[in-house]
């Protein structure tokens, strides 16, 4: 094992703006605490609260790094008081409350995930954020189960591409909007059941003929605003509506008569300030239910493109311009 040097590259912008912020500096290697590890960080992948974290629309929760970047794989060289031993030298993919931009990071081991066999670093790198979200938000909060209809908005986003991954694996039929007839193709060929162009179209008209009015068992919606009453009346009876942004505006309008008349729910949460406990928790369910189908290769990231850790910028502007389909990651190490 190499030693650890004293210094790293790191991004750790001084000040928010655009994507020109995102240059190199020189920063501490961090040391892991109890029950953490330190990962030589060979992939990130970059999320929309990056951008929003860039722009300081998103600052870190208390206690995180002010390094941006919420999850990473890599290879674990050092490990905390109460970490086995044997965890270094194994290559993990983690979630984190900031800190990926940079060529090491410190994880609490609990929200680390081996990487199997057949899948690369990078790959490994685009896995955990979506996942954690799309896992606890569609199926913990929206108790969706085999045979049940989803309708998922954003299907070439990484939440919709994971969404729809995971809807072939445990037999949900799965409906998603995106803003062009080209990438609702792609979304088709990547699995989604039906894809539906917002652009052209009323998703609300569109899901009813789909469903033959039964409406969908959950809505799974990072847009907000107006879209929640129209999410709503895509909804059966007994629906869930499971809000994981607010994109489209913060605020909405709602029925309650008609939420109490079918008797709807209406939930939603966000991953990052949940604590490490939490995050542990839905880690060891991903071991076991998620993972063998990641091991097998049916469960596998869209990675969209990969960038070289220097050009963050470029990969920020490639996800502001909305134009990719899947993941967006930065490359440190092989």
């Amino acid at each position: 094992m190499t030693a650890i040097p004293a210094t790293m590259q790191a991004i750790d912008p001084a000040e928010p703006g655009g994507p020109e912020v995102l240059t190199l500096v020189e920063r501490p290697v961090p040391r892991p605490g109890a029950g953490e590890v330190l990962i030589r960080v060979a992939a990130a992948g970059v999320n929309r609260p990056d951008v929003l974290q860039r722009k300081g629309g998103y600052p870190p929760p208390p206690g995180a790094p002010s390094i941006p970047g919420l999850e990473l794989a890599g290879v674990v060289v050092a490990v905390g008081e109460g970490v086995v031993a044997e965890a270094v030298g194994q290559p993990v993919c983690a979630l984190v409350a900031g800190g990926a931009y940079a060529e090491y990071a410190v994880a609490p081991w609990g929200t680390c995930l081996p990487v199997p066999e057949g899948l690369s670093l990078v790959e490994a790198a685009a896995i955990p954020e979506t996942l954690f979200t799309v896992w606890t938000n569609l199926f913990e909060r929206g108790y969706a189960v085999e045979g049940d209809t989803v309708l998922v908005h954003g299907g070439t986003s990484g939440i919709g591409t994971t969404a729809i991954a995971l809807a072939g694996a445990f037999g949900l039929t799965i409906i998603v909007t995106a803003g062009s007839d080209e990438k609702c193709a792609a979304a088709r060929r990547l699995g989604a059941d039906h894809a539906i162009n917002y652009r052209t179209e009323d998703f609300v008209a569109r899901v009813k003929e789909i469903t033959g009015g039964r409406g969908c068992a959950v809505v799974l919606d990072m847009v907000g605003g107006d879209y929640v009453p129209r999410n709503l009346q895509c909804l059966g009876e007994d629906g869930r509506h499971v809000s994981i942004a607010v994109q489209g505006g913060a605020s909405a309008t709602i029925p309650i008569f008609d939420i109490m008349r079918r008797r709807l729910t209406l939930t939603g949460s966000t991953l990052r300030p949940r604590d490490a406990g939490f995050k542990s928790m839905v880690a060891d369910e991903l071991y076991r239910t998620v993972w063998p189908h990641v091991a097998a290769g049916r469960v596998r990231p869209v990675i969209d493109r990969t960038f070289p850790f220097a050009e963050a910028p470029a990969a920020h502007a490639r996800m502001e311009a909305g134009d990719h389909v899947g993941k967006i990651v930065l490359v440190m190490h092989g």
